[in-house]
C-alpha cells in the first residue's frame, strides 16, 4: 500500500521534502497557506551538505543555471578591509558545491520537478488529529485531508508545532538586521564569484552573488536593543543602515552608496525543542530546529531533514509510521542541536567585542575544520545507516 504524506508548507523545506518522497515511490500533497508559491527576495547559501542531495535528486543543471558558484576569492576581512582567512567554499575532497541563491530560484526549481496537481496553495492549516490508522489535517477554506504522514515544513511561526510540543518562546538576540539586492551591474569591478564578510566591532557584513551572478544579496547585522518583528518584509531604513557601517572598508562603503531601499529583522534565538515527532506528524526545517543564521545553515538542514525522512519512509507499511519518525528525529537532532548552538557562537564571534582581535581572527580561520564536517556530512548515507540499524514494529489499531 503507497504511503500518502502531506507536507503543511510550500517553502524550500516543503518542496525539496516533496522531491525527495516522490522519488522514493511516495505519494505526496503539499498544502501551501498563501494564494500562491513565492519566497521573499533575499538570498540564501546552498552549501555541498545540501547540494550534492539536490544533485541526486538531478536538480544540478536547473542549479547551475540560476546559481551563482561561489569560487576561491571568498574570505573573512576586518571592518578595514584586513585578510583575516578564506571562506571555505568545498568539502574535504575539494569538491566546490557552494552557490549562492536567489530563494525565489530555488523555490521555482524545485517546484518544476513536483507535479503541478501535488501543490495546493490557499489551504491554510488550522487543525490536526489522528488516530492510530491515519492524520487528518483541517484547513481554513473548510477542506480536510487525510494522510498516512504529516510532514511540518511551515516555518517558524508553524501551525501544527503546539501539537507536538510546547513551543519555545523566541527570545530577542540584541541584533537587527538589514538585507537587500542590487544589480551586479551598478557595481562593475565587484569580484565575481566571491562571498564575502567584513567583521567589525559588534557588527559584521556580508555580500555574495546570486542569480547567475547578476545580483548581489547583502546584509548587514547591527546592534540594537529595539526588537524589531521577526519578519524578513518589513522596509528598512537606507540611511540608518548606512550610518552603521562609517568608515567600514571601501568596497563596503561602495556598495551601500548603491544602495536605494533595503529590509530588515530582528534575529530571534530559540532553545531546542524538547520533542520533533508525534504519531503521524513530524516537524521539519525551522519548525523543528529554527536557527540564527550566521552559519547559513537553515534552508540547508530543512533540505537534509527531508532526504532523511524520505529514505526512513521509503517502501514502509502506513502503520510502521509512527514507530519511524522517533527514529528520524534522533538521527537529525544530534547534527542540528550541534549546528544551532554553532550559529550562535558564530555570531558572536563575528560581531567580537574581544580586545585581542588576534584571537578573534585566529577562531575565523580556525572554524574550516567545523566547516568541513559541515560539508562533509552525507544525510542521504546517514539515514540508510540509520533504517539498516533499526527495527520497526507496526503500530496496532
Amino acid at each position: 500500500m503507497e504511503l500518502r504524506a502531506a507536507i503543511v508548507g510550500g517553502g524550500i523545506g516543503g518542496l525539496s521534502a516533496a522531491c525527495a518522497l516522490r522519488q522514493r515511490g511516495i505519494d505526496v500533497m503539499v498544502f501551501e497557506q498563501t494564494d500562491a508559491l513565492g519566497e521573499i527576495g533575499a538570498g540564501l547559501s546552498i552549501f555541498p551538505n545540501a547540494l550534492r542531495q539536490l544533485e541526486r535528486m538531478g536538480l544540478g543543471p536547473a542549479l547551475a543555471k540560476v546559481g551563482a558558484k561561489i569560487g576561491d576569492a571568498s574570505q573573512y576581512c576586518r571592518a578595514d578591509g584586513t585578510r583575516v582567512g578564506s571562506v571555505v567554499t568545498t568539502d574535504s575532497s575539494g569538491w566546490n558545491g557552494m552557490y549562492g541563491m536567489h530563494r525565489a530560484d530555488l523555490l521555482n526549481v524545485l517546484a518544476a520537478s513536483i507535479p503541478g496537481e501535488a501543490i495546493q496553495a490557499g489551504y491554510r492549516c488550522i487543525g490536526f488529529e489522528q488516530s492510530a490508522a491515519a492524520a487528518r489535517l483541517k484547513f481554513a477554506n473548510g477542506e480536510t485531508v487525510e494522510a498516512d504522514v504529516v510532514i511540518a515544513a511551515d516555518g517558524i511561526h508553524s501551525a501544527l508545532q503546539k501539537y507536538v510540543v510546547e513551543p519555545t518562546l523566541p527570545e530577542y538576540s540584541g541584533v537587527r538586521s538589514y538585507r537587500g539586492l542590487i544589480a551586479s551591474d551598478k557595481l562593475p569591478g565587484w569580484p565575481e564569484a566571491a562571498h564575502q564578510v567584513w567583521m567589525g566591532d559588534g557588527k559584521h557584513f556580508i555580500v555574495f552573488p546570486v542569480r547567475a551572478g547578476q545580483l548581489l544579496n547583502y546584509v548587514g547585522f547591527v546592534p540594537s536593543p529595539d526588537p524589531k518583528a521577526e519578519s524578513w518584509s518589513a522596509i528598512g531604513d537606507r540611511d540608518e543602515l548606512a550610518s552603521s557601517f562609517i568608515g567600514w572598508d571601501a568596497p563596503v562603503a561602495r556598495l551601500l552608496e548603491a544602495v536605494e531601499s533595503c529590509f530588515w529583522w530582528g534575529l530571534y534565538d530559540r532553545k531546542p525543542l524538547q520533542s520533533w515527532t508525534n504519531g503521524r506528524l513530524a516537524l521539519l526545517g525551522d519548525a523543528a530546529h529554527a536557527m540564527l543564521p550566521h552559519l547559513g545553515q537553515g534552508g540547508n538542514q530543512a533540505i537534509e531533514d527531508g532526504i532523511a525522512l524520505a529514505v526512513l519512509l521509503e517502501g514502509r507499511d502506513p502503520a510502521e509510521v509512527p514507530a519511524i519518525l522517533p527514529q528520524y528525529e534522533t538521527m537529525r537532532r544530534v547534527r542540528t542541536d550541534v549546528i544551532q548552538a554553532e550559529a550562535r557562537k558564530n555570531g558572536l564571534r563575528f560581531d567580537s567585542k574581544y580586545e585581542d582581535l588576534e584571537q578573534r581572527d585566529r577562531e575565523v580561520a580556525n572554524s574550516a575544520a567545523f566547516r568541513r564536517w559541515l560539508f562533509d556530512y552525507d544525510v542521504q548515507n546517514a539515514a540508510i545507516s540509520q533504517r539498516q540499524h533499526s527495527k520497526v514494529s507496526p503500530a496496532h489499531c
